[in-house]
């Protein structure tokens, strides 16, 4: 019985050391994504004021000349 009982508490500590290493990587994909959707929200009002006509609309855009 001791045998397995050390095997298994092997195994849930391999299984907590594995579930602390994937909370730190969510973790700092999370912080990525909040850098480029700040990044993002940079650049769009940087457009904004560059080219404040550029909305991305089609309706907006010069067809091209054949």
């Amino acid at each position: 019985m001791e045998p397995r009982l050390d095997e298994l508490e092997a195994k849930m500590s391999l299984a907590d050391d594995l579930l602390e290493a994937l909370n730190r990587t969510v973790y700092r994909q999370q912080q990525q994504i909040d850098q480029l959707q700040q990044d993002i929200r940079a650049l769009r009002q940087q457009l904004q004021e560059i080219a404040p006509d550029a909305t991305g609309n089609p309706d907006n855009e010069v067809p091209p000349h054949y």
